[in-house]
């Protein structure tokens, strides 16, 4: 299998970038420098570039970190040698050192390093699985050694143009990530990888197969929202658009003689996320309540004569809460009476504490610890406790704080 090779070199002089001349092409082969050295004439070499927005970024970031920027009175200079298809496959890490721009020439840094996705729809799918997966390595991103940074392209429905993104591709060695839901592109993204020696990942495509050799059906080979793809509209739709609008009139306590007719129903004290949290729910087709508890106003009997398997209680950490409070009373203009009322930690305190007796009170409604969670996490915690008791699963003790 060809692959290019990378490789670089530290010369203590600046070298000069002569004009190199293009080549013959192979298919799928892109216009980058195939730099020889011999005996009598000195290397080819290339100077990496990157994006000025990206380099004053990254100095700001280390400013702020504290982080002392090395100045180097003699300046060195990086090559990257790029070998044709031809060449052996010995590989070293891409890892070049960028000057600063803009005024910054005497300060180096570490080129990030890119990951190209592609996809031939809106690009959710690839995007929100390289996010996934960058999740794992925020220990050493941006500020400590390994900066990265991601590029989306979406729509791309001809070869021609997966090709000019493969050729950007290989001049900056960077990593190409595809749902390509036509065989015959992903096979062609998979190939022009093959080729240039770039690491390349097809997301859709093994799971497609696997699916399909489930289900004894051949897949359509079009991407989601193509012409040709798009179905009827369903009772699914229909329901989720109900579900959204039933929980938008319910926001907030609202209109309490509904919450029999909902299929989950939230509670908890003020800014514990519960309006965002109901729509998160509704737009996947749950018809949601959210009643807020307020120490000193009574909570709605209905309730308590709701069905309690549906109902589901909200807490959070007094010190975040109150962080959350003030942000919003300051954003709302409350006068100083009010603020200290909404936001002093006593009043969070004994606020959070009221509500701790009604959960208590009712101990099959379970409470959930939303501090630090992401409205998906908690979203998740409350459908898996919802379809364990809807089909009678076994699952922990109710009153356990999740």
């Amino acid at each position: 299998m060809a692959s290019s090779t990378f490789s670089w070199s530290i010369t203590p002089h600046t070298p000069s970038y002569p004009t190199p001349k293009p080549r013959n092409q192979p298919p799928f082969s892109n216009s980058i420098i195939n730099n020889q050295s011999s005996s009598e004439s000195g290397p080819q070499v290339r100077k990496p570039k990157g994006s000025p927005q990206l380099n004053r970024w990254s100095r700001a970031r280390a400013l702020r970190s504290g982080h002392k920027l090395e100045r180097h009175s003699n300046r060195t200079a990086q090559a990257v040698e790029l070998r044709s298809p031809d060449s052996p496959t010995d590989r070293a890490p891409l890892e070049p050192a960028l000057k600063g721009r803009d005024g910054d020439d005497d300060v180096e840094r570490i080129v990030g390093k890119s990951i190209y996705m592609v996809s031939d729809g809106t690009g959710w799918t690839v995007e929100h699985s390289v996010t996934a997966a960058l999740g794992q390595f925020t220990h050493c991103l941006v500020d400590r050694v390994c900066p990265v940074s991601t590029h989306l392209f979406s729509g791309v429905d001809d070869v021609e143009r997966l090709r000019e993104i493969v050729k950007q591709a290989a001049k900056e060695g960077a990593m190409l990530v595809y749902t390509l839901a036509d065989p015959f592109m992903a096979e062609s993204a998979k190939q022009a990888c093959k080729l240039w020696g770039i690491q390349s990942n097809d997301i859709l495509g093994p799971l497609t197969e696997v699916v399909a050799s489930h289900l004894g059906v051949s897949p359509s080979g079009l991407p989601r929202g193509a012409f040709g793809n798009n179905l009827p509209l369903t009772d699914e739709y229909f329901r989720r658009i109900e579900a959204i609008e039933f929980t938008i009139k319910q926001d907030d306590g609202a209109l309490p003689q509904n919450l029999n007719k909902a299929d989950i129903v939230l509670a908890g004290v003020s800014r514990t996320g519960k309006t965002p949290l109901s729509i998160y729910l509704a737009q996947k087709g749950y018809k949601v309540a959210n009643v807020p508890i307020v120490m000193g106003i009574k909570l709605p009997k209905n309730l308590f004569e709701a069905d309690p398997e549906k109902v589901f209680g909200l807490t959070i950490n007094p010190i975040v809460l109150q962080t959350i409070r003030r942000a919003r009373a300051k954003s709302l203009g409350f006068c100083d009476e009010m603020r200290s009322t909404y936001s002093e930690m006593d009043f969070v305190r004994r606020e959070l504490d009221f509500a701790g007796k009604i959960f208590a009170q009712n101990p099959t409604w379970p409470v959930i610890e939303v501090t630090g969670k992401a409205i998906e996490e908690t979203a998740a915690v409350i459908l898996r406790l919802y379809h364990d008791r809807k089909h009678k699963c076994s699952m922990p003790r109710i009153s356990k704080r999740y």
